[in-house]
């Protein structure tokens, strides 16, 4: 019975030193161990045995990437204006022994070096820089906390500036400078609109008056070349026909009152040619008044006796005289209808053929 005690005694000892022997060490974790007081070695994940009561873990320290939140900082820029900037801090130990004995606190260590490190960059900036240069902030602190941190066995992988908050003050002034811009770009816009408007406006009247005008040009064209072969026709019929130039100067004196019955004709001309004509017309009817003066005398020889002046009748006269003036005139009447029927068939046959040509140009110009 006196054995059994301090045999119990004996395997409790044993267990609770093989227990504190054996340590079993997580994923993504590392321990230091410490032997005497000095580091021995890091204990990697899985089963591991260490010498009870010689041999203890001193830190524990997790190797995934982490992040650190710092709280929002005063930080003054270049034109004396103060902001708070919260940033966001991602970073991994990669060597556990110089995390725990390189540094004593690695995580105030590192809040401390971005604060110094965020007010010696934005120092150096004015406010619009620092609103608008967020990434070239990034990568400065990157740079110069991963420079620092290296010798603590910890790298930084990413830093982020969450918020920058300027003051009350300088927001007011910068949402009215906003909405002062925003109008002068509104009205800008509206402007250029009403400006191109009017341009294209103005370009679409410059092509229609410039259609109208070669619209206007071609009619012009086609009407003169109608007129001039409506010209050459009556000319041609005027000729082939050897009109009588008393016929001619006949219709000449009936054309005078078309050229003087123009709307705006406010004084007419007379040409030259007019004397020309009534001398013409003149000659005519007294050529045909001196065959009618003979002819009583011509009737008074057939009758068998010679008659002298004094003999003739005055009636048989008259009415010899009136007969023969109306032949002359009968057939001067008629050579001039036959004339002017000629030319305007003539005129006619040249406006449809300048309507067929006016219409073919057309249909070419439409395809």
């Amino acid at each position: 019975m006196e054995l059994i005690v301090p045999l119990i005694i004996a395997a409790v000892l044993v267990a609770f030193i093989a227990l504190s022997a054996v340590r079993v060490v997580p994923q993504a974790r590392r321990y230091n161990i410490e032997r005497f007081g000095r580091y021995r070695a890091t204990l990697q994940p899985g089963l591991n045995f260490i010498i009870p009561l010689v041999d203890r873990v001193n830190t524990k320290l997790d190797v995934r990437e982490q992040v650190a939140s710092s709280r929002p900082q005063p930080v003054i820029t270049e034109d004396n204006l103060v902001v708070n900037i919260d940033t966001v801090l991602y970073y991994t130990i990669t060597d556990p022994r110089a995390a725990a004995y390189e540094v004593a606190n690695y995580l105030q260590a590192i809040d401390q070096l971005t604060v110094t490190t965020l007010r010696n960059v934005i120092g150096s900036m004015d406010l619009e820089r620092t609103l608008t240069s967020r990434e070239e902030i990034n990568a400065r602190l990157r740079e110069v906390l991963d420079d620092a941190t290296g010798k603590w066995g910890i790298r930084v992988n990413r830093v982020e500036i969450k918020a920058i908050d300027p003051p009350s003050t300088i927001k007011e002034a910068m949402e009215k400078q906003m909405r002062a811009e925003r109008d002068k770009r509104a009205v800008i816009l509206h402007a250029e609109g009403e400006r191109q408007a009017k341009i294209l406006s103005a370009e679409g009247s410059r092509q229609q008056e410039i259609l109208i005008a070669q619209g206007d040009q071609q009619a012009a064209i086609l009407r003169a070349d109608g007129e001039a072969k409506a010209v050459e026709r009556v000319f041609q019929a005027v000729h082939r026909n050897d009109a009588d130039p008393k016929v001619l100067a006949y219709k000449y004196l009936e054309v005078l009152p078309d050229l003087a019955g123009g709307e705006n004709n406010t004084f007419w001309v007379i040409p030259g040619e007019l004397t020309e004509a009534v001398r013409t017309i003149t000659s005519a009817f007294s050529d045909h008044e001196r065959p009618a003066s003979a002819f009583p005398r011509q009737l008074a020889g057939s009758g068998g006796a010679e008659t002298g002046p004094d003999d003739e009748d005055p009636t048989v006269a008259a009415g010899a005289a009136e007969a023969e003036s109306a032949i002359a005139d009968a057939d001067a009447e008629d050579a001039a209808v036959a004339a002017a029927e000629q030319a305007q068939a003539a005129v006619e046959d040249a406006k449809a053929e300048a309507e067929a040509a006016r219409a073919a140009s057309t249909g070419r110009a439409g395809g």
